[in-house]
């Protein structure tokens, strides 16, 4: 009975380790296999006394035009969407296309609307990609907070699935 015991522990134990290393690896895959690309953002919130310093930070796309998304069924909260980016003249990326299915190619980054209300006035559908917050030490949070007042540049991560990390972000937008 007390094998028994001891093993099942020892399984429970291994399986939430297991899970978080998981977690962990499925973070950093667009880290290890994605491209590069910049982007414009512009910075929201400085700080928090319960997550720590940070940049809150926001990007054109974060907003797309309803209108953007030609599906003929209702769009519902928590919905996926697949957003196409193109290279500007700049070397910036910026929205091209938004769909609820994966593109065959090109650049596009993977994120979840938020707030859809289908009966809202908004003519826009908020999206979060996992890409909203830079957490930094305390005296580069207050570096950063002072150089983005205008805008900046974020650097990110694009996995080929559409997974995306934020990598940097630099001041000067």
């Amino acid at each position: 009975m007390k094998k028994g015991l001891t093993f099942a522990l020892g399984m429970a134990i291994a399986a939430q380790f297991l899970i978080l290393v998981g977690m962990y690896v499925k973070a950093q895959v667009p880290l290890w296999t994605g491209e590069p690309i910049r982007v414009k953002t512009i910075p929201v919130d400085p700080r928090s006394l319960f997550r720590g310093n940070y940049a809150r930070l926001n990007y054109d796309f974060s907003r797309i035009a309803k209108s953007a998304l030609t599906e003929e069924r209702r769009i519902r909260e928590g919905e996926v969407v697949y957003v196409s980016l193109k290279k500007s003249p700049s070397g910036l990326y910026e929205f091209s296309a938004a769909s609820l299915e994966k593109p065959i190619e090109g650049i596009f980054i993977k994120g979840r609307i938020v707030g859809a209300n289908p009966w809202s006035a908004e003519q826009f559908y908020r999206i979060k990609y996992g890409i909203e917050a830079y957490f930094a030490p305390k005296e580069k949070a207050l570096q950063l907070e002072r150089e983005l007042r205008d805008g900046g540049i974020a650097e990110l991560m694009v996995a080929p699935s559409g997974q995306v990390s934020l990598k940097s972000v630099i001041g000067g937008g």
